[in-house]
């Protein structure tokens, strides 16, 4: 690994903090001084990120760019310290994080009209409280960071937000705080388990491995659930389309490009390394609400007449792609599922975005207000489609590779299985049926994504251009332009070349699974047995691959012709007996 002199980690984390420290002393009549200090800051941020990446060792999965500034005692008293670093897994979410960050402050240039100071301060905050939770390697630490979030983000909504922002601020509240108190109850009775001297995520993994598979299945209901809530999972959804419609422009998209990522990331960082047999125990019911939550907010999506709405419900159905390639624990589907957070962030960021860009001109969200604008905004129509169509997932595009690995490896999951593998011949064939309708059912949320997105953009920008209103629309402007360009620039990166995120994503999915696997007491003998089934089944096949086509071949008709004179023989022996029958009747006759 690079040995780092410069904490770039710790610059990266704490610069937005920095600019909204500045930010407070600026006098609140200055609007344009308080946009310019956090544009400043937030790319700032980015760039202090980019050598994160380009450090990183795409070969080794392990915690990496930790500098001996960044593992410090913090409070010895109980325990805790400053520890920061990033594997394959947080890195591309950081990056997401800090790309978006000048996005989303050029989105609120001319939307934020009041407040401008706070609105600012409360982004930058928020920005800091979302990376720091990212690269924390102290649970104590993680836990501070993921209730900083909610302040923020309560009054983006709460202030900026909506006719309803209160109502859907306090909902927010609500939800989150109730998965935060059950979260903070699993993390110190696993503490108090580990004897009370350490909240380092790799002795609190340690010491929740001791516990009994009772205790396991317990504590991973109970984090699980905390962490469910803020994907969310299906049922635990319901806040979020309100969020989404009340909230600001920038604030639906950290929303949903980030804070949402959230849930996905406490889970495969926190709950599921520490409770390997809470996994592989809940990983077929925490499937099933998957799936029924593609399904169903999908056709939910469909018939909105809010826009925002649709996006909202389609960010959800999009999501449970996510836990369903989580919690299969094929490393192809994890990786793919984490490769889909990233184009998740992208292309549902976007919508909201365009969906903003409509509302400044409009102020209304309503479908049936829209209709033929591509006429009026053709710039922006091409921009949109784009976007809307990587959301669809289709191929070449940011949304297709992640869905595809999702559900190929979901197919082949024995995490997910209720029963037996098929044999052929007393050979082990193919996958548990289980795990292949979990992956079918899920490929029909592809289906109706593409159907409430095409038909998104037939109410919005295609058809004839009846509304009065619409037919003074102006095209995008330059600002707007330059923060949908991004956009539009890593849907196609992603969709042409995966591989580069994928390079760096591989190697810590392969430990992150071994672990769990190795850690598994109650299922180790189960997936052991399962291993060596398909090992031998590669092995046949190996075998058979290495005789000449014609040997295959060959084999199957020798044992069809020995079927055959078999039959033949027992056809033979059927009639000499019956012949022996009727010879005595004949003779008399």
């Amino acid at each position: 690994m690079h040995s780092l002199s410069i904490p770039w980690i710790t610059l990266t984390v704490f610069a937005p903090l920095i600019g909204a420290i500045l930010l407070a002393f600026v006098p609140k009549e200055h609007k344009n001084a308080h946009r310019h200090i956090a544009m400043v800051f937030m790319s700032a941020t980015f760039l202090f990120s980019i050598p994160l990446m380009l450090k990183f060792y795409s070969s080794w999965g392990g915690m990496q760019l930790t500098t001996g500034f960044e593992n410090i005692p913090w409070i010895p008293a109980i325990g805790a310290r400053y520890h920061v670093a990033i594997d394959g897994i947080s890195l591309w979410l950081v990056m997401l994080t800090t790309f978006l960050g000048p996005i989303l402050v050029l989105s609120s240039y001319t939307y934020i009209k009041k407040r401008t100071k706070e609105y600012h301060i409360a982004l930058l905050v928020l920005q800091t409280a979302m990376l720091g939770a990212l690269v924390s390697m102290d649970v104590f630490l993680f836990y501070i960071f993921w209730e900083l979030m909610l302040i923020p983000m309560y009054f983006l909504i709460g202030i900026w937000g909506g006719d309803q922002k209160v109502y859907a601020a306090v909902k927010l509240f609500i939800y989150t705080m109730v998965g935060s108190v059950l979260m903070l109850v699993g993390l110190l009775y696993i503490y108090a388990k580990g004897g009370m001297n350490s909240f380092a995520l790799d002795d609190m993994i340690q010491a929740a491995q001791m516990l009994s598979a009772v205790e396991q299945k317990t504590l991973f209901a109970v984090l699980a659930l905390a962490f469910l809530i803020k994907v969310p999972l299906f049922p635990f959804h319901t806040w979020l389309p309100d969020a989404h419609v009340q909230a600001p422009t920038a604030g639906s998209v950290v929303l949903a490009s980030v804070l949402l990522k959230m849930g996905t990331y406490g889970m495969i960082r926190f709950a599921m390394p520490m409770l390997p047999d809470g996994i592989f125990w809940a990983a077929p019911f925490i499937a099933v609400l998957s799936v029924i939550g593609i399904v169903y907010t999908a056709i939910i999506a469909y018939v909105q007449k809010d826009v925002k709405k649709l996006i909202a419900y389609s960010s959800v159905s999009h999501l449970g792609f996510v836990t369903l390639g989580l919690v299969s624990l094929s490393p192809v589907a994890v990786s793919g599922a984490i490769l889909q957070s990233l184009a998740h962030g992208i292309s549902t960021g976007g919508l909201f975005l365009g969906i903003g860009i409509l509302y400044e001109r409009r102020h209304t969200r309503k479908l049936s207000e829209f209709g033929g604008i591509a006429k009026q905004m053709p710039k922006f129509a091409t921009l949109f489609v784009i976007i809307a169509m990587t959301s669809a997932g289709v191929p070449g595009l940011a949304g297709f590779a992640g869905e595809f690995m999702i559900l190929t490896g979901t197919s082949t999951s024995y995490a997910l299985s209720f029963g037996d593998m098929w044999h052929f011949r007393g050979v082990p064939f193919g996958p548990e049926y289980t795990a292949v309708v979990f992956a079918s059912i899920a490929a029909t949320g592809l289906v109706l994504g593409a159907l409430y997105l095409l038909w998104m953009l037939q109410k919005t920008l295609f058809g004839p251009l009846e509304n009065p209103k619409n037919k003074n629309l102006k095209d995008i402007s330059f600002r707007e332009g330059a923060y949908l360009a991004p956009i539009v620039f890593m849907c196609f990166f992603m969709g042409i070349k995966p591989q580069f995120f994928l390079e760096k994503i591989n190697a810590s999915v392969e430990i992150f699974v071994e672990n769990i696997e190795q850690n598994a007491v109650e299922f180790q003998e189960l997936v052991q047995t399962e291993k060596d089934l398909r090992r031998s089944y590669s092995a046949w096949m190996d075998d058979m691959k290495a005789e000449e086509p014609w040997s295959i071949q060959n084999s199957y008709a020798e044992e069809e012709h020995a079927d055959h004179e078999t039959h033949e023989n027992e056809t033979h022996e059927n009639n000499d007996q019956e012949h022996e029958q009727h010879a005595p009747a004949h003779e008399e006759h």
